[in-house]
């Protein structure tokens, strides 16, 4: 448990390396925010890790004692030789085909063969192809058949479409993952994470647009936080440890409302800092407690002053972090918009949040939700590679506010329409505002009249209160007969 706490930091700054690599990149804000993102879910995977392993731990102990009280004299058997392939062809948890076979000898006497290195030995072989790219708009239409009739000016701009070298770098970083997991004997990528990508082209409009393709699958993200839109959240996120209120696209709070993940952050602070001051506590957990608190506390005073998309809610893709905080040109960045074609529709997006370097093909809950209503954080919308990101690098607003979904989605017909525009039939959908508004307060009741008091009629005189003499009017006294009237005419009786 010990070693577990003190390679922890070096293995966030492992991490941290291996997102980034060395290149140099851009002092922009995005690189800060795309950091703070990678940092939080680096952090969130090990301390998982660490909650599985104590938890494998605990239970291997108790089987070990449950098999102890159990246990009764083996029956003697003699030793199986010669080689044996095991019948149990199993599938890894990661889907690779895996064959073992044993093979057992008779040899010399133990105390011989135990300083033998070759009296107990393995081999170990793993095989992987690396996939090439779809060119051609024949082999992308094998995954989505009805992507030239959405968009009809895609084909002749495919013609002249390149393969982009993020094809090549992503597939070279799988291999290198694999390399080091294998040799390890860590876990692997599963099967399915290494064929997510079926190709990456890029190529210009006529007037200069640019155009990142990106043909792959739908895995989804569930993250990102926001007090002024959503001011509650249920329990279980905000006291997860596991849930990322962060998205790499953030802006500047609005209004004095709290961020709703703000209570459980301080109470794993509240719970490391009792941790702390336990006598048992180790040195080496300590480091890690404090080293923890200080990220936690960093993560806080973000959510205090910044908002962030929120994937429940908001329609947004995820791009690996390298592309992301690249130099290159054609390469997507934080904002920019998107449309994904899946099936027969279009759905407008921006690129909302940066992600692991090794996998690709991630959009919002929201956005797997309108594909598939069943899809969940567990359970991606479109497993095979049929799902196309049209990414439009350079389309990002200078400046990054509350999402409006209709002006995305004007932003994002615009841009179409400079690669051709949309086929007869096919429109861009409509995202809904679905973030639950705030009740308006209840309108104050009407005063009750005082049934003691008479109600007067407009233009009525004032009551007289009671106990006192109404006031008598004044007498009417008739007007003066002008020069001009007749004098009033005596009538006998």
């Amino acid at each position: 448990m010990v070693l577990c706490f003190t390679e922890f930091p070096a293995k966030v700054k492992r991490g941290l390396k291996e997102v980034f690599g060395t290149k140099p990149m851009a002092a922009t804000v995005d690189q800060k925010d795309i950091y703070r993102q990678a940092e939080s879910k680096i952090r969130a995977e090990m301390e998982e890790k660490y909650e599985r392993d104590i938890a494998a731990l605990k239970k291997s102990l108790e089987d070990a004692e449950k098999q102890n009280s159990e246990e009764t004299a083996p029956a003697v058997a003699a030793p199986e030789l010669g080689p044996g392939t095991v019948v149990d062809v199993r599938k890894l948890r990661s889907g690779i085909p895996f064959k073992t076979e044993v093979k057992i000898e008779i040899g010399g006497i133990a105390s011989h063969e135990r300083v033998d290195e070759a009296s107990y030995t393995a081999t170990y072989q793993l095989s992987l192809r690396l996939p090439t790219p779809a060119k051609t708009l024949a082999e992308i239409e094998t995954s989505n058949p009805d992507l030239s009739k959405m968009l009809p000016g895609l084909p002749a701009l495919l013609e002249k479409a390149e393969v982009s070298p993020w094809f090549s770098k992503l597939y070279a970083i799988k291999a290198a993952r694999v390399r080091r997991d294998a040799t390890s004997l860590n876990e692997l990528l599963t099967k399915h994470n290494i064929y997510d990508c079926e190709t990456i082209l890029q190529f210009q409009t006529t007037a200069g647009r640019r155009v990142f393709y990106l043909q792959s699958e739908m895995d989804v993200v569930s993250d990102g936080s926001d007090g002024d839109r959503l001011p509650t959240m249920s329990d279980e996120i905000v006291n997860s440890p596991n849930y990322q209120p962060f998205t790499s696209y953030g802006w500047p709070k609005k209004t004095p409302a709290p961020n709703p993940i703000i209570p459980g952050w301080e109470k794993r602070i509240a719970a490391a800092q009792k941790e702390l001051a336990l006598p048992a506590t180790t040195v080496a957990r300590k480091g890690w407690l404090r080293e923890r608190i200080q990220f936690l506390k960093r993560g806080i005073e973000d959510l205090k002053n910044r908002s962030f998309l929120i994937a429940d809610y908001d329609p947004f893709i995820v791009i690996p972090v390298n592309i992301l905080t690249s130099n290159d040109a054609s390469a997507p960045k934080i904002g920019d918009y998107a449309v994904v074609a899946c099936g027969k529709k279009l759905y407008p997006a921006i690129v909302g949040d940066g992600g692991p370097t090794f996998v690709v093909g991630e959009g919002s809950l929201r956005l797997a939700h309108e594909i598939d209503p069943k899809s969940s954080s567990y359970n991606r919308p479109v497993s095979d590679l049929k799902v196309s990101y049209l990414v439009f690098p350079g389309s990002r607003e200078p400046e990054r506010v509350v999402p409006d979904y209709e002006k995305w989605r004007q932003r994002c017909y615009e841009l179409l329409g400079e690669i051709g525009g949309m086929g007869e039939g096919y429109e861009l959908h409509a995202w809904q505002d679905l973030l639950p508004k705030p009740v308006p307060p209840a309108p104050s009741p009407a005063p009750i009249p005082d049934p003691t008091k008479t109600m007067i009629p407009p233009g009525a005189p004032p009551a007289v209160p009671q106990g006192t003499s109404p006031p008598v009017p004044p007498p009417i006294t008739p007007p003066a007969p002008t020069s001009d009237a007749p004098a009033p005419v005596k009538v006998s009786e």
